[in-house]
């Protein structure tokens, strides 16, 4: 046990959702007589649910400064049948027809905005008048049709990295992809490891640190062998490739950067961050048009995926959204939660639907008992919260998101401070 507690920095139930993912694949695994880790399942199940993904990567900082967007799903499928309409009707190139979707991603979420950050009305109010705004825009331009894209564009949701250099019997790329992957994780640790020594602070064992990269360089590694050997003609899927960009760039964000610590500021305490300096109205303008970004970013990748925009698209995108940012440890009051967190939260609701899927289960049943490990998993944090402990996710990544120089609180530490002087004074 003091082994564990070594590996997993202290405490094994901040990896709540961590152990539930793997417990998952595992059960399913074995349940389904090997069908679950096969490189055509896991191929699919990263195309099936990569834009659930990036809504939550905005969603998890719209929650973390304190709001809620319930329009994403319908600004999806509106910015979607748009596009789809221009690239059919007026000949635009399909990468314009891109840029097209990312620009009203841009006017929806400035319009979001402004309702909620300078004129003061509750995110919850404004983006519910949002879903059902964009979803009768969606009904209205389409005619309640559905409008085909073409090849190219269909790419964006449903290509896979080229075959390229010698015959291997693999995906040269994917490999590389990988090891890419692997390399990147040594270096953040080892340079982690490196500033945690220039600080004085305490540097864990050695056979600590080269055990936790021996699981998640393995794990990494695996995961290259499965989409490297799918059958001919995929690899890494391109809707995963935009992901992985996206984790990284948003990681980056809201760990490195001020204006991802003025989000954790605002959603922690608005009044104390205000008499800081933060401009809490910006930041809230910030969110909910990045949130909107990235809507229209995934309802695009849903078009290239299904090959054509439909009137049904984006229904019921948002609680999937949610549900993956809560799961993954954010904190309904705001102020807490992260990127990898929100991707872990909704892994582990996609591959909850997947294994049921393979097993046969029905529809009824597979939403019951995904409301209830919603229902868990937040009733988890919650305790975990109220014992003093940091959120599910809160270690996950202290050893890639360590601040390169001085000493800084983490975001659940931060909250946790704040809360601890409120209740003294």
């Amino acid at each position: 046990m003091n082994a564990l507690k070594k590996l997993f920095g202290g405490n094994t139930r901040q990896f709540g959702m961590i152990f539930a993912l793997v417990a998952l694949i595992v059960f399913f695994q074995f349940a389904t007589e090997g069908r679950t880790l096969t490189p055509g399942n896991v191929i699919n199940l990263f195309n099936g649910n990569s834009y659930i993904l990036i809504l939550a990567i905005g969603m998890v900082l719209v929650i973390i400064a304190g709001h809620i967007d319930l329009s994403v799903g319908s600004v999806a499928a509106f910015v979607g049948v748009t596009v789809a309409l221009a690239i059919r009707d007026w000949g635009i190139p399909w990468y314009l027809g891109i840029l097209l979707g990312l620009g009203l991603g841009v006017l929806i979420g400035a319009w979001q905005g402004f309702w909620t950050a300078y004129v003061g009305i509750p995110a919850f109010i404004v983006t519910l008048a949002g879903m059902l705004l964009f979803r009768g825009f969606n009904q209205f331009v389409g005619k309640s049709n559905t409008i085909p894209v073409p090849a190219d564009f269909q790419y964006i949701g449903s290509g896979y990295l080229p075959e390229v250099g010698p015959s291997t019997g693999y995906n040269n790329l994917t490999l590389l992809l990988g090891l890419l992957g692997v390399a990147f994780v040594i270096f953040s640790e080892l340079r982690a490891r490196r500033t945690a020594k220039a600080l004085g602070a305490e540097v864990p064992e050695g056979w600590v640190v080269v055990t936790k990269l021996v699981l998640v360089c393995g794990a990494i590694l695996y995961a290259t062998y499965l989409f490297a050997t799918g059958r001919p003609g995929t690899s890494f899927p391109i809707p995963g490739l935009i992901l992985a960009v996206l984790v990284l760039i948003y990681g980056f964000i809201s760990s490195k950067t001020v204006v991802g610590r003025h989000v954790y500021a605002v959603g922690g305490n608005r009044h104390a961050a205000e008499l800081s300096g933060v401009q809490s109205k910006k930041v809230n303008f910030l969110v909910m048009m990045n949130m909107s970004i990235l809507a229209g970013l995934a309802g695009m990748i849903f078009v290239g995926r299904s090959t054509a925009s439909g009137p049904f698209d984006g229904v019921g995108w948002e609680l999937d959204a949610i549900a993956a940012v809560f799961i993954g440890g954010a904190a309904v009051t705001g102020g807490v939660g992260t990127v990898i967190g929100s991707i872990v939260g909704g892994l582990v609701m996609a591959v909850l639907n997947n294994g049921l899927q393979l097993l046969g289960v029905g529809a009824d049943l597979t939403q019951i008992i995904k409301g209830l490990v919603l229902l868990i998993a937040v009733a988890f944090d919650v305790y975990n919260k109220s014992q003093g402990k940091r959120s599910i996710i809160g270690l996950l990544t202290q050893g890639f998101n360590r601040p390169s120089g001085g000493t800084q609180l983490q975001p659940d530490e931060v909250t946790s401070t704040k809360e601890t002087i409120s209740r003294e004074a």
